[in-house]
């Protein structure tokens, strides 16, 4: 097979043909089209709900509902660069991507992926400075510092997958390039190609590790200072109150690194092909389409702006 290491060459330039779920039938098709549109307009309209009441409810212009915009605005993001590649590929069996439509798509999959770790670290700090500093809260947490601190988090993750991504656009392909996935990840697209792999392997598994780790690690040291603080609260009342103001947060928190666990349980475990694809998929969708559930449910600031905001008085 004529291959392309895409470095300068004349050759003829790869096209990545995505396989989806090898095994599923094709009478499956339509129903898992349906099932993924329904759970990308819960994504998108719930998260935009959030969007916008936050921004027209001067109640909540607060750093801890700044930090939510943010995280809402990258689940929709984040799912954007892959579900309606998806429903496509269900709907119209379209499995055909270009190799810079492929690349792009991966780089800004794991960029949004990596933002979603450090936003969810500045929302624990943002906890840690109101329940252990909080004389010292607005203070520390002027407009100015969430600012910086969102887009130190936007920055970071998306300079991150950048040597990952170039790296693997070096490495030599076939004209057609199998992709056993529903859309171009790192390591699927590694996979693909016609060179060692071992190396590019090594490095996606380090990076992933890092950026979940690190953050996961930062967001538990917040926790325990703020578990420490809220033990030497001597009220009840105030015990309650404090727990409640981070119970949103730690739920979301479980939930993106449970869809994580899943991935990676599903790759690393002696399972079919399918399964290890689906992993992927559940870690893709699992936690933007619960993270306006979580906050609408559990937050009665955000639950009131929205019901303001859609059942306005007459």
């Amino acid at each position: 097979m004529e291959t392309t290491t895409h470095n300068g060459s004349e050759e003829s330039p790869t096209t990545f043909y995505l396989t989806g779920i090898p095994s599923l039938p094709t009478y499956l098709f339509l129903p898992i089209f349906f099932i993924f549109l329904l759970l990308y307009l819960l994504i998108f309209v719930g998260n935009t709900l959030i969007l916008v009441a936050v921004v027209a409810e001067p109640s909540l212009h607060k750093p801890m509902f700044f930090f939510l915009i943010n995280l809402s605005a990258l689940d929709i993001l984040f799912t954007t660069t892959t579900v309606p590649r998806m429903l496509s590929l269900f709907l119209f069996g379209d499995h055909l991507l270009s190799f810079p439509a492929c690349f792009l798509q991966m780089y800004l999959f794991h960029s949004f992926s990596c933002s979603e770790a450090f936003i969810l670290v500045v929302m624990a700090y943002d906890r840690f400075v109101a329940i252990c500093r909080p004389l010292h809260y607005p203070a520390h947490m002027t407009p100015q510092t969430n600012a910086a601190l969102a887009a130190s988090a936007w920055l970071t993750a998306l300079l991150l997958p950048i040597p990952a991504v170039v790296q693997t656009s070096q490495m030599a392909f076939g004209n057609i390039a199998y992709i056993y996935h529903c859309f171009c990840d790192h390591l699927s697209v590694v996979q693909a190609s016609c060179s060692d792999t071992s190396t590019q392997t090594l490095m996606g598994f380090c990076i992933a590790r890092a950026v979940s780790f690190f953050p996961l690690f930062l967001v538990l040291l917040s926790y325990i200072h703020i578990l420490i603080s809220v033990l030497h609260i001597s009220s009840q009342e105030g015990r309650s109150k404090a727990f409640s103001t981070c119970s949103s947060h730690l739920l979301v928190v479980g939930t993106y690194y449970s869809s994580i666990a899943i991935a990676y349980v599903a790759y690393r475990a002696a399972l079919p092909l399918d399964f290890h694809i689906m992993g992927n998929v559940v870690y893709a969708i699992l936690t933007p389409v619960l993270n306006p559930i979580i906050y609408t449910l559990r937050n009665k600031d955000v639950k009131a702006a929205i019901i303001k905001m859609t059942c306005p008085r007459r």
